[in-house]
């Protein structure tokens, strides 16, 4: 692909993309480079190898902030929000939410990094045990969860990250890398920041399936070996590790254990709070590691502690209701001290 004549953020973006395919990177030829008029700044797509998944290639946009270009001479670096399911990204609103974020002066300028989903979406976007190696699956009404999650978390932390980090001007301390997901891939974003958090600093989950569980024979099978809470149950405390999560208050009508609280919104409050059944079975949560909490961030957007817990609203599991926890996990962030 050649630049505009005449235009030096066009040859600024070609030049950069060639630096992004030199040899002995894995990676393909960009697709396309286009600009982004809204946000001012710009977008690369582009197919990674990864051998775990050969021959198919995963697609990678790399959204690049205003000024990006014209801040090469000073050498300015910016956070990095990796985000699964990059497919949706028009569908959620990212580029004019950043724009829009960006003129109102809400948050600072970060490069995203948005990994579109496999084509087995549901084997990658899993949990995963780093100390032996192995995807940590549960079963669903669709199949198994979760089979490829080790192969995909590793090479998400330890190939395309430091990719990104030697090829775009990048902040390069896990205190500066969030990791982003909805459902499964939100399932998988706290996977990686679990798993990973030398490398990421913070999580973002939006309706994440944490109902995932080892033994779905009956309700309470379900509450007692759901893998998430059993991953917080054996800690210990990730230190420096800060967690958001999003649910919607419509998500679904299922209440497993008859509390009057959706499942959606009971899985995440038990990893958060910690859970305790009529039966005497409990977990502790990520209060009881330590880590300091807002159950209320819609009501109080305080960006003080660990992890905070945002309820939309009549949210429901879909794109539209994702767009909405959009803004307020970006300004969450990446907004203003």
């Amino acid at each position: 692909m050649r630049p505009r004549h005449g235009s030096r953020l066009h040859a600024c973006l070609w030049l950069a993309c060639l630096l992004m395919c030199r040899a002995g990177t894995g990676l393909a030829a960009p697709a396309t480079v286009t600009t982004v008029p809204d946000a001012g700044g710009s977008v690369m797509r582009l197919r990674l190898d990864a051998a775990a998944f050969a021959p198919e290639q995963i697609k990678v946009a790399v959204y690049l902030p205003p000024g990006y270009a014209s801040s090469a001479a000073s050498g300015r670096r910016y956070p990095v929000l990796y985000a699964n399911d990059g497919q949706d990204m028009v569908a959620v609103g990212l580029q004019a939410t950043l724009a829009q974020l960006y003129r109102q002066h809400a948050i600072q300028p970060v490069i995203v990094v948005a990994i579109d989903m496999l084509a087995d979406r549901a084997s990658a976007y899993g949990l995963s045990d780093r100390a032996t190696s192995r995807s940590v699956v549960g079963g669903s009404s669709i199949g198994p969860i979760g089979s490829r999650a080790q192969d995909y978390s590793a090479w998400v932390a330890t190939q395309l990250v430091p990719y990104i980090d030697a090829h775009c001007r990048t902040r390069r301390s896990a205190r500066d890398r969030t990791v982003l997901g909805w459902s499964l891939g939100a399932l998988n974003a706290f996977n990686l920041g679990w798993q990973y958090p030398q490398v990421f600093g913070r999580v973002g989950a939006f309706s994440p399936s944490f109902w995932l569980a080892a033994d779905r024979s009956s309700a309470s099978a379900v509450e007692h070996t759901r893998l998430v809470q059993t991953m917080v149950e054996h800690g210990p405390r990730r230190a420096g590790l800060k967690m958001w999560f999003a649910v919607g208050t419509a998500e679904e009508t299922s209440d497993r254990d008859g509390n009057g609280i959706i499942d959606a919104i009971d899985d995440v409050q038990n990893v958060i709070e910690g859970y305790r059944g009529e039966d005497g079975f409990s977990a502790q949560g990520l209060k009881q590691l330590g880590y300091s909490i807002n159950p209320d961030y819609a009501r109080h957007p305080s960006r003080s502690t660990d992890v905070a817990l945002f309820l939309l609203q009549g949210g429901k599991h879909d794109q539209a209701s994702w767009k909405q926890m959009l803004p307020p996990f970006l300004l969450w962030a990446y907004g203003g001290p």
